[in-house]
């Protein structure tokens, strides 16, 4: 479905909209954007993940008087 989405003139052409769009100051401050966004998104992915132990610890047991 997005096979070809990714070709150079399509690219020209999704930043020649953009362009239009949102003008030219106004622009960096989007990519900017985008790139602190993603760039926390993969710190937050890198933090989530649970550290898996070697060995499965068991629960200690309970002694019932």
């Amino acid at each position: 479905m997005f096979e070809g989405l990714l070709q150079p003139m399509h690219l020209l052409v999704i930043f020649g909209i953009a362009l239009l769009v949102f003008g030219p100051k106004k622009l960096p401050e989007l990519g900017k954007g985008l790139g602190d966004g993603i760039r926390a998104f993969r710190s937050g992915m890198r933090e989530d993940k649970p550290e898996t132990p070697s060995a499965p610890e068991k629960a200690p047991e309970k002694k019932e008087s």
